[in-house]
Parts: structure tokens; C-alpha cells; sequence
């Protein structure tokens, strides 16, 4: 273990059964949607957050070009060091890879998502108003309320430029 009490490593073959459970779990589908595209992020590349050999948190990412999204961050221990540690593995990673810049698209409704990233050097690139009516397309199942009764309707973009 390292000086944290878990571990963060790259998800493999082995994980896809407790990654599909988390994912299903916490989100109740496998399926993300970020700027009208689907993502199956049970299949994509990405880290976890072991703790005793349990997973306790999850990231999946998809590097496309010179850009890397990260399309699911899970967290099951708030406030431990899970979240950041997953960032800083996606990101050196994405470094490694070449890529100028990390990204990722949360919803208007996610206000803690908002200050976790904001406050890990990420910045505000972009909003798209209404763009959950089109997500609702590609996955019916998008609820039309979010968290704390936030009627859920735009997609927020947030980056680090990695050069």
C-alpha cells in the first residue's frame, strides 16, 4: 500500500464484473452520454481505487487525437483521496499519451462534481443549454430531475490543458 490507505491501478480483464456491478449500482447503466456520443464505459480504459483488495472508487476514460475524456469518475469513499488520486493517474497518463488536454462533461445539477473539479485545476470550457434532450435520445432512461431537485437539462465542459 502507499502512504493512502488503497491503491490505484489500471482496471483490467479480471475487474469487468465489479465494474459493470458499480457502474450499474451508482448510475444504472453502463452507458454514459457526453456530447451526443454513447459510451459503454464498462468496456473503455480506465483506473481503480482498491482498498483490501474492494474497489472503492472508478474511472474510465477515452483518449481520442491529442484529447482525453474522462467519461465516469465513482468514488465510494468521500472525502478519502479517492477522487484525486484517480485524477492524477488519468492525467499523468494522459500526459504520457501526448494528449493537450483533459476534459470531461458533468450536468448542471452536479454541484459537488462542479467544486471537485474546479477545485483540482479543472476550468469551465464550455455549457451546452438544453443538451440533455438530445442525450435523452441516445439513453431514455436520463432522468428529467437531478440532484437536490435541480431540473436536469445542460451539459457543463471542464478542462486542464495538459501542455
Amino acid at each position: 500500500m502507499s502512504d493512502r490507505d488503497f491503491d490505484v491501478r489500471p482496471i483490467v480483464a479480471a475487474d469487468k464484473r465489479w465494474v459493470v456491478e458499480t457502474l450499474e449500482t451508482h448510475w444504472n447503466s453502463t452507458m454514459m452520454v457526453s456530447r451526443g456520443v454513447l459510451h459503454d464505459t464498462s468496456s473503455q480504459e480506465g483506473f481503480a481505487a482498491v482498498r483490501d483488495g474492494l474497489p472503492i472508487g472508478l474511472l474510465t476514460y477515452n483518449i481520442i487525437c491529442d484529447q482525453c475524456e474522462i467519461t465516469l469518475m465513482q468514488s465510494m469513499r468521500e472525502g478519502a483521496g479517492v477522487g484525486s488520486a484517480l485524477i492524477g493517474a488519468v492525467k499523468d497518463t494522459a500526459m504520457r499519451e501526448g494528449c493537450k488536454r483533459l476534459w470531461l462533461i458533468t450536468t448542471n445539477d452536479n454541484l459537488h462534481a462542479l467544486g471537485f473539479y474546479q477545485k483540482r485545476g479543472f476550468t469551465l470550457a464550455a455549457v451546452y443549454p438544453n443538451a440533455l434532450a438530445g442525450s435523452r435520445e441516445l439513453k431514455p432512461g436520463i432522468p428529467m430531475t437531478g440532484m437536490n431537485g435541480i431540473p436536469l437539462r445542460d451539459e457543463i465542459e471542464l478542462e486542464i490543458a495538459l501542455e
